[in-house]
């Protein structure tokens, strides 16, 4: 089992749970790391979003297209 130190400040305030092993239970197996972090992995909380900021700005850069008018040539 490792064994991790951290070093703070005001770590003396912690001393009594700091440097305490972390328990293994044989029902409870660890999780691997991939597990871990996919636990905290982005997620799109909102569905559809994405699809409707870039329909709302091709709708906008569309409005805001220079209008092109044919010249006459007797100008």
């Amino acid at each position: 089992m490792r064994k991790y130190v951290i070093r703070m400040k005001n770590a003396g305030i912690y001393d009594d749970i700091l440097y305490h092993e972390v328990p293994e239970y044989p029902n409870h197996p660890r999780m691997s790391r991939e597990n871990r972090a996919a636990q905290f992995a982005p997620f799109a909380a909102l569905t559809g979003l994405d699809e409707a900021m870039a329909e709302t700005a091709e709708q906008n850069a569309q409005k805001n297209e220079p209008e092109y008018v044919q010249l006459d040539d007797q100008c």
